[in-house]
């Protein structure tokens, strides 16, 4: 079993400036096949970024996603946790906060993620959800 984030998360996050727009934060998730980005400012991490953060809060609203920024869409200040960090962390983290995913940061720079996913196939691999984690996405 791995103890560490470093040891679970997926490394390499995908990151947006603050400054782009929807439509370029979509575009990139949709070529790396994931339902969030980063959003980062060179220094930290400001923002998380799903794609229902821009179906519900812009494009439900009428909102022109060429326009909007990621950062005004984001869910701001994630909590975030560091890759020597101990997974059984990761998990309190997850359950304190009702989050799905942390940003893991390093010198305040993101590099990687960790999911309910990840924490799951290394806790219980034949747990339903750890299953699901390893399926392919759906086309």
């Amino acid at each position: 079993m791995a103890d560490f984030v470093r040891d679970v998360m997926t490394p390499g996050a995908v990151a947006v400036r603050p400054g782009a727009s929807l439509v370029e934060a979509a575009q990139l998730m949709r070529a790396q096949d994931i339902g969030d980005v980063l959003v980062a400012d060179g220094e930290r991490v400001v923002g998380v970024l799903t794609d229902r953060d821009i179906t519900v809060r812009a494009v439900a609203d009428g909102a022109d996603p060429l326009t909007v920024s990621a950062e005004s869409v984001c869910t701001p200040d994630p909590v975030v946790i560091g890759p020597g960090e101990r997974t059984s962390l990761a998990i309190s983290l997850m359950r304190e906060h009702a989050v799905r995913r942390l940003p893991v940061v390093e010198n305040g720079l993101p590099v990687g993620v960790v999911s309910l996913g990840d924490l799951a196939e290394t806790q219980d691999p034949d747990s339903a959800l750890a299953e699901i984690s390893r399926a392919a996405p759906d086309e």
